[in-house]
């Protein structure tokens, strides 16, 4: 009979509520939930379209094993455990648990499986990880350590002055309701949108200022409107006084910027830059988000650093509209600042304890005695969607063991020696950890929308039988939780399990003891008990403002919230609690990064006459999602994912709509569609994100990591600059 379910979307991290009505296992309709605690009612046009995604002609229903002549055949669940078990079990005797490496662990919005994830790397002894936001976020993240040590909420409904660094909310969207809140932005002659990108986006035809930078200089454009404000004395010294350290030091720095010449080596008039400085320095109140465009391109730290000195010399912390510290109810982005973790072999530093992207291959392609032997791969699709993938693929190839867990057999899953079926994100509990909001910071818990497919398992369960049959818990030492006959005496008993051996097998725990007492088959929820108890004492204040006398009572809410929960209720005088530093103050110099800083003065230049193009490999469209969206159909427009160029640069190479045109880069050429396009600026084209997969044995589109470096990266954070490739165009037909 059909029903509408509640559930959330799964394609960015802003995971807006929706409702879904079901005829048997299809999607009939979806619509914005209008009852959810974040979105109400928002989704844009992407969600609307997640059957494709739920029903796809690829989805696995069965375990696979890779033969002895290369092909894969099905095997039981019970075979696929006890093998993958023992394999692991090897691995971890002759070379250490350190050398089994884990990528993934949630995409958009799978995290409850992720965080299961945990129990058995630290069961095995390994703790080596990476995902997606160690190509992205780790510059930003390093940033906000040394800075203050926590990460930072925008507030655009309420802003002034809202600041888009690298990024195009309208499509990428990154805060909630973001179409809504831009129009709104953009119909207030009071208020003024600010947008620094180098192409003309949806975002940008919307803004007051679009700083239309030259690919790859926007940390020239920073550096000349932070000297702006300095040198016109825009600064908030009442602000640095107070609740700042060596602000002098960055001061002086930026006396000394010719702002003249970074505005002509960005591209950008001198008076735009000042024009930008005063409405920025004269606001009330501002907001400011960056995102890929920057944090994928040169300079990527060092953008991250100057973006964020915007809002610390002119003051715009801890107040409406401006940017805030927020609570958690995971905290996904702490980087420790005093312990200098690295990876094994390449000794590269790993920002919020991760792998960096980039390196992976050379974790493994060497016959060093510590390099990664086998991999753990979960919810993700590293072979397309990380840099350079053909020598991902030779990575791969290289490993002892490969295990894949997925929904559909990806171009990871096949080259795996195993490949486990994943019920669906609709098809079990789920939720996701991106609570990144300020002050009311919400949590959404789903139920599944359908039955698991026949022969998938949640990744929760898929976890905890491999733990089973490694024998890393005992019925022993489960005994006193299993006695607990009321919730307080679980806790008790759970507060006591935590100080010793089984603290970090904590979620395997959990699962094992309150998960099959949860109501509705919630089992993979009962990791969130944990997280909710520790929310509780972390922000005990903020948790009783939202409503929640304690981690109990919050637990409860989440359960019982179907369209979400608003977790904490921060003050704007809690930003300040939130702050990490020993002293409660923003320590606004970062000696390395004021070093690069330096650098700009002198000329650098990434492009050759061989490769004179910039490619940004990876651009967010309409119709681009995620490369769980394997099904091509899904996309209404540009379904052949064309290559945008500008009118001058078809002109140039005789190209025309529907032609197509070789890209070549310093790791290899495909072949790609034509769009001509007077949004893109000469010299610079782009490819979008999420095609080129292989579906149902047909490729659709080009898939951009073809052509990226896996050495193509940040100095310091290791990111990819996968923004600015430099290229070679060359026309195949007109």
């Amino acid at each position: 009979m059909d029903q509408w379910h509640k559930s959330a979307c799964i394609l960015c991290a802003c995971n807006c509520g929706i409702e879904v009505l079901t005829e048997d296992r299809l999607f009939k309709r979806i619509r914005g939930d209008k009852d959810h605690v974040g979105s109400a009612g928002y989704t844009c046009n992407k969600a609307l379209r997640l059957d494709h995604y739920q029903n796809a002609s690829d989805r696995l229903t069965t375990p696979l094993r890779r033969n002895a002549n290369g092909e894969f055949e099905e095997i039981s669940w019970d075979v696929a455990i006890t093998e993958i078990a023992e394999r692991l079990k090897a691995v971890r005797d002759a070379h250490g648990g350190e050398s089994i490496f884990f990528y993934g662990g949630g995409g958009q919005g799978n995290h409850l499986g992720g965080a299961y994830s945990v129990a058995l790397l630290r069961g095995l002894g390994a703790w080596y990880r990476s995902n997606a936001l160690a190509q992205e976020k780790t510059g930003e993240f390093w940033v906000d350590a040394q800075l203050h040590r926590g990460h930072t909420a925008p507030d655009f409904e309420h802003a002034e002055v809202s600041v888009f660094v690298g990024k195009n909310p309208w499509q990428s969207h990154g805060f909630p309701r973001a179409r809504v809140v831009l129009k709104e932005i953009a119909r207030d002659p009071a208020r003024s949108l600010i947008v620094i990108d180098p192409v003309r986006t949806e975002t940008a035809d919307l803004a007051d200022i679009h700083l239309q930078v030259k690919p790859g200089t926007d940390a020239w454009c920073l550096a000349a409107v932070l000297a702006t404000i300095v040198q016109e004395d825009l600064v908030d010294h009442a602000f640095l006084a107070e609740h700042t350290t060596d602000s002098t030091e960055v001061l002086d720095h930026l006396k000394q910027v010719n702002v003249a010449e970074f505005a002509q080596r960005c591209g950008v008039s001198e008076e735009l830059i000042v024009k930008t400085a005063r409405r920025i320095g004269t606001a009330g109140s501002v907001s400011i988000l960056e995102d890929l465009g920057v944090q994928q391109a040169p300079h990527s730290t060092l953008s991250s650093y100057l973006n964020k000195l915007l809002w610390a010399l002119t003051g715009n912390f801890a107040k409406q509209g401006a940017v805030n510290v927020h609570s958690w109810l995971v905290p996904i982005a702490r980087h420790d600042v005093r312990r200098d973790r690295r990876t094994p072999v390449t000794n590269t530093p790993m920002f919020a304890n991760l792998v960096p992207c980039n390196v992976i291959p050379d974790e493994i392609l060497t016959d060093h005695p510590k390099r990664f032997r086998a991999m753990i791969v979960e919810s993700a699709n590293p072979v397309h969607s990380l840099a350079d993938s053909p020598r991902m693929r030779e990575a791969l190839q290289a490993l002892d063991l490969v295990v894949v867990i997925d929904v559909a057999m990806t171009e990871t899953a096949r080259l795996a020696d195993y490949v486990l079926p994943a019920a669906s994100q609709f098809e079990k509990w789920e939720a996701t950890f991106f609570n990144l909001e300020f002050p009311r910071n919400t949590f959404h818990l789903r139920p599944p929308v359908l039955d698991p497919l026949p022969g998938t398992l949640a990744e929760a369960e898929i976890y905890a039988r491999l733990i089973r049959e490694l024998g890393l818990v005992t019925a022993e030492d489960l005994a006193p939780l299993h006695e607990a006959e009321t919730r307080e005496a679980f806790a008790q008993a759970m507060m006591g399990a935590l100080s010793g051996k089984l603290a970090a097998l904590a979620p395997f725990v959990l699962y094992e003891t309150l998960g099959p007492k949860l109501p509705n088959g919630a089992r993979s929820a009962a990791v969130i008990w944990l997280a909710a108890h520790k929310c509780a004492m972390t922000y005990p204040e903020a948790v009783k403002r939202a409503g929640h006398a304690d981690g109990e009572a919050l637990f409860e809410a989440i359960l019982n919230s179907p369209s979400g929960v608003t977790l904490t209720l921060d003050e704007y005088a809690d930003a300040w609690r939130y702050v990490g530093t020993e002293d409660n103050r923003i320590h606004l110099a970062i000696p390395n990064l004021l070093d690069e800083m330096r650098t700009l003065a002198s000329a650098q230049v990434w492009t050759s006459d061989e490769f004179p193009f910039v490619l940004s490999a990876g651009e967010r469209r309409s119709f681009t999602a995620n490369t769980i969206m394997r099904d091509p159909t899904w996309r209404r427009r540009d379904t052949r994912g064309a290559l945008r160029i500008s009118p001058q640069d078809a002109e140039a190479l005789g190209l025309h709509d529907e032609g197509t045109a070789l890209v070549t880069t310093t790791r290899g050429s495909v072949t790609a569609a034509i769009e001509i396009n007077d949004r893109m600026q000469p010299g610079h084209v782009s490819l979008p994100n999420g095609l080129g997969l292989d579906y149902d044995n047909k490729l659709t589109g080009t898939a951009p990591n073809e052509l990226t470096d896996s050495r193509w990266r940040d100095p310091i954070a290791g990111t990819p600059w996968h923004k600015h490739v430099p290229a070679k165009i060359e026309r195949l037909t007109a």
